[in-house]
């Protein structure tokens, strides 16, 4: 992709029936913007990052953000901010697909 330049994210969602899927919208050394894809079913399990900040933008689809300790229902519209080393994931429980941006600082 060549930025800048207006584009629709979905028009670059990856889909994979066996894992979640990623692909990059930008990448510099301070920033990281990406598309993950959830196919029913799939999630991104509990992690943490201990140098970067992560925040996600649900585009489409329904599910549950995972936190420690509990599950916060996420629909389209919706987003939830990572501080570095705050444990997160994601689950798609719907039965259509998932479109997630995630945007991470500094990039990884």
């Amino acid at each position: 992709m060549n930025h800048p330049e207006p584009f629709r994210p979905e028009d670059h969602a990856v889909y994979d029936s066996t894992r979640m899927g990623k692909s990059t919208l930008f990448e510099s050394e301070r920033l990281l913007v990406g598309l993950n894809t959830f196919e029913p079913g799939q999630e991104h399990r509990l992690h943490g990052h201990s140098e970067m900040d992560k925040v996600y933008y649900v585009l489409a689809g329904e599910g549950v953000f995972l936190l420690e300790g509990r599950e916060e229902p996420m629909s389209a519209g919706m987003m939830l901010a990572a501080p570095q080393g705050v444990l997160h994931g994601l689950r798609n429980t719907g039965s259509e697909r998932r479109l997630v941006m995630a945007i991470l600082a500094p990039a990884p």
